[in-house]
């Protein structure tokens, strides 16, 4: 049983862990966000937030003049997207270690710092530079994914409007520089390199605003923090918490890549089948925002999960089996399932964890599951397409995948905390 403040009960849990209590105080459920009095750390913050999406998302839109120039078979093209999801996953546990040694605040403006250069080198005179700054991008978001949570956990309280504003900026921003990124090119000259080298700018502000911050902050690094990674391998919650949060990668990511397709299946031109895809990003963006504030508020966030996972699952299923005059529907629907899931998985983990650096370590460990399961989704979509020469099996294991989540999300739904380290 935890400590409890004075009216408060403890819910019962068998499994071993610490129970939350069984409501919340007004103190606790409206912990005020301190942006009156660290608005400067909280604009540091949502910068640095804004830097860890673009970076990957403006690639896929001039990938055929990169192939083209760079004369890339499929499969290089297709490692190309792919490394970034991998060194996202690979590289997730360094978090902790880094933050131990450098503390949080300094290995953020590693983070910002090794993107800014990356930017550079990937747009060289030379296909190597292209990968290699493509993996320093994609090691320097690594980090950046797992401190984050960590941070805002350790300088907001419990999660609400700091967490929805985060989530919010990084799905903003990456639908921002998926569309942006070839009309940038074409105002700067008609070259590729040109729209991608663009957003070295918002990388590099973001960094000339992070470095006096973490400069004159003097936070101590947390003693030993890698272990916290370690301890979440052995722990049923934070696995629950791995797997919710690794099937929305992997949905989210597949859907990215397959439903153009999948509409023009249906019948829709690719103009119309592009910017469904677009809508199904702008209409999630409320519940990146909302959705850690409400659910914050609530001792067991298990109604949330099932709010999301059952939006996600029947446009899903509404794709699979209704006719493409509906297909606005859907798209709508799949928008707000999944536009509210990341965020809620940022809330799960955040509430479920005491200290930040326990938050650090279960990151970690989601975004290593959720990005190796993110990099096989669409792989395995685009197998079961090639082998069956259809849709319908793809979308079938997408729906299935969904309810597992939706599983997943009840466990780490409940008001229990993942064993401290």
């Amino acid at each position: 049983m935890g400590v409890t403040r004075r009216g408060e009960t403890n819910i019962p849990d068998m499994s071993g862990h610490a129970a939350l209590p069984d409501r919340l105080t007004r103190s606790q459920a409206e912990e005020p966000i301190r942006l009156g009095q660290s608005w400067l750390l909280a604009l540091g913050v949502l910068l640095i937030a804004a830097n860890l999406r673009p970076a990957v998302t403006s690639v896929g839109p001039v990938l055929p003049e990169i192939g083209a120039e760079y004369g890339l078979s499929g499969a290089a093209s297709a490692l190309l997207t792919v490394l970034p999801l991998v060194c996202f996953s690979l590289l997730a546990p360094a978090a902790p270690v880094l933050a131990a040694r450098f503390g949080v605040d300094r290995t953020l403006s590693l983070v910002v710092a090794t993107i800014v250069l990356g930017l550079v080198v990937r747009v060289g005179p030379d296909p190597a530079l292209l990968f290699g700054g493509t993996a320093l991008i994609g090691g320097a978001i690594a980090i950046g994914n797992v401190l984050l949570p960590a941070f805002l956990k350790r300088e907001f309280g419990r999660p609400g409007l700091m967490t929805g504003l985060y989530a919010t900026v990084l799905g903003l921003t990456g639908s921002i520089a998926a569309g942006a990124t070839v009309p940038l090119a074409t105002a700067l000259g008609g070259r590729w390199q040109m729209g991608l080298a663009f957003w070295v700018i918002p990388a590099a502000v973001a960094l000339l605003v992070w470095l006096p911050l973490s400069r004159q902050r003097t936070v101590a690094a947390v003693s030993t923090p890698s272990s916290s990674f370690v301890s979440a391998l052995h722990d049923r919650v934070a696995w629950q918490l791995a797997i919710f949060s690794g099937l929305h990668s992997l949905c989210f990511y597949t859907i990215v890549t397959w439903l153009p397709s999948i509409l023009q299946a249906h019948g829709l031109s690719p103009t119309d089948a592009g910017l469904l895809l677009g809508l199904t990003s702008i209409v999630g963006l409320p519940g990146g925002l909302l959705m850690p504030i409400w659910a914050s508020r609530r001792p067991d966030q298990r109604v949330a999960v099932v709010l999301v996972s059952s939006l996600t699952g029947i446009g899903l299923v509404g794709l699979l089996v209704a006719p493409p005059g509906s297909a606005v529907l859907w798209a709508i629907l799949i928008g707000l399932g999944n536009g509210g899931t990341f965020p809620l998985a940022l809330t799960l983990v955040t509430l479920r964890t005491k200290a930040p650096e326990t938050t650090q370590g279960v990151w970690a460990m989601a975004q290593t599951v959720g990005y190796l399961l993110a990099a096989a989704g669409p792989l395995a979509l685009g197998l079961l397409h090639d082998v069956t020469g259809a849709w319908a099996a793809g979308l079938a294991l997408l729906v299935a995948l969904v309810a597992v989540q939706g599983v997943a999300g009840l466990g780490a739904g409940r008001p229990v905390y993942v064993r401290n380290v």
